[in-house]
């Protein structure tokens, strides 16, 4: 069957919500790291919301989507996820724990630790 997908898209703003340039390059991003691969995207989240906020409903939606199915969340870069590092390190306890998986299409292979040090310096970007 294959890898199954759920993906996540976040911009911080109305106005790159309603332009869709961020929006759309998260997308080639993620079209980019789907292709070729013998994968299934089983659902979509998008969100308008600062990545400094921890309470993120699409966010929550597409987690809790992941755990039913068993699919990875699929997000373009670390920062679309989100700019908190309490946020990321307790998806990476989830993830450590077998709850879900999440990857980035912009550094596929990053491991928990590598991702730990990101979220610190996308949080440190945003303030």
């Amino acid at each position: 069957m294959g890898s199954k997908f759920i993906t996540h898209l976040r911009v911080s703003t109305k106005d790159q919500g309603k332009s869709g340039l961020g929006l759309a390059a998260q997308q080639t991003a993620i079209d980019q790291f789907l292709a070729g691969r013998c994968a299934t995207v089983l659902g979509s989240y998008v969100e308008v919301e600062s990545g400094k906020n921890d309470n993120r409903p699409q966010l929550t939606q597409a987690i809790a989507h992941c755990r039913r199915t068993g699919a990875t969340l699929l997000v373009a870069k670390l920062d679309r996820l989100s700019r908190s590092l309490l946020l990321i390190a307790k998806m990476l306890d989830e993830m450590a724990k077998g709850e879900f998986d999440f990857v980035c299409a912009d550094n596929p292979h990053a491991t928990r630790f590598t991702l730990g040090i990101l979220a610190a310096v996308a949080q440190h970007g945003s303030e």
